[in-house]
């Protein structure tokens, strides 16, 4: 009888164990793409979640993605069509994503307070201009600076913005980091902030050395020294920095020397990495550590994004982060 007794208890202990989610120590992700049936995407974590870069497979319109996850972090997904979108992993947690890949702007991730949080955002930016966008993240951070939303916020209107406010981030930050003392990520974002002034617009480039793919030494000298130089950021998953590699090939010889080339790869395989530049024949010197966004160099140049980018003329900054087409038509205006 107590046999019995035993085993009915442990299958109503399991039953709720599982019915209840994910298992403790664990997030996971389950979703539907509208308008692709099949197919794969990327997601990768800026602060430190996931190591490398993870594929995440699509089969009949559906997936499914589970991690380890002791801690909160956050996931940022690369869709089909190369826009990328955070979701906010928390332990024994699960979200569902609705999306249709024709309006991925208005995703809708559903599951915890955090990524709720992150859908009203999207709805109120949906229709609103760059100055209005950035009002809104300042609001949200000041009412919820002990949501994860919030360091994520900071980074993508403050930092990683063309025109970044690192004074406005610095503050920020550290509104964030009374409220999470614990965030270690709000803390290295505030430590980087120095050497991101220290690239910014109007200044020199700060001196750096590496070691390209190949082994070879390189250093900030040849930038400094050229009329005009690009540092770029690039992953072969990424459609858009690809693209701007092979853009910046064909400027690079139109220029009759003038434009100088330095690319930073983040591709968590150096073969993949290898395999792109044999390709698209690419002579410039590229980096390519393992460490994706925690690499020393790209650190010390406050590069957080992809495809990210300094515009270089005489040795001093004159622009960071543009868009494609802004790169595109800044390199066209200075070099005819």
């Amino acid at each position: 009888m107590k046999k019995i007794y035993y085993l009915y208890y442990f299958l109503v202990i399991f039953f709720l164990l599982t019915s209840c989610g994910t298992r403790s120590g664990h997030f996971k992700i389950e979703g539907k793409l509208l308008h692709i049936n099949q197919g794969e995407f990327y997601v990768y974590s800026p602060d430190g979640l996931i190591e490398g870069m993870d594929t995440i497979k699509v089969q009949g319109g559906d997936f499914a993605f589970e991690i380890p996850c002791e801690k909160e972090g956050t996931l940022m997904i690369v869709f089909p069509n190369f826009s990328q979108q955070p979701v906010f992993a928390q332990s024994g947690k699960s979200v569902d994503i609705e999306a249709d890949a024709s309006h991925l702007k208005e995703i809708q991730v559903k599951g915890t307070k955090a990524n709720e949080l992150m859908n009203k955002f999207r709805q109120q930016i949906l229709s609103a201009s760059p100055p209005e966008i950035n009002h809104y993240a300042e609001q949200f951070i000041q009412d919820h600076p002990e949501s994860i939303v919030s360091t994520y916020l900071v980074r993508q209107y403050f930092i990683d913005s063309p025109v970044p406010d690192y004074n406005k981030a610095h503050t920020l930050l550290q509104r964030i980091e009374a409220a999470q003392p614990d965030n270690g990520y709000a803390k290295q974002m505030n430590m980087a902030i120095e050497n991101l002034k220290a690239s910014g617009i109007g200044s020199i480039l700060p001196h750096f050395t590496s070691t390209d793919i190949n082994g070879k030494m390189i250093t900030s000298s040849s930038l400094l020294s050229a009329p005009y130089a690009v540092i770029s950021v690039w992953g072969t998953w990424n459609f858009d920095s690809e693209d701007i590699q092979r853009f910046l090939k064909t400027k690079q010889r139109a220029s009759k020397g003038q434009l100088q080339l330095l690319s930073i790869n983040i591709d968590a395989n150096k073969r993949d990495c290898l395999s792109a530049i044999k390709r698209d024949s690419i002579t410039w010197p590229n980096i390519n550590d393992g460490e994706m966004f925690t690499g020393q160099t790209i650190k010390s140049l406050g590069l957080t994004a992809i495809p990210g980018n300094i515009i270089l003329q005489k040795g001093k900054v004159i622009a960071r982060n543009l868009k494609p087409q802004e790169l595109r038509d800044r390199l066209n205006e200075m070099i005819k």
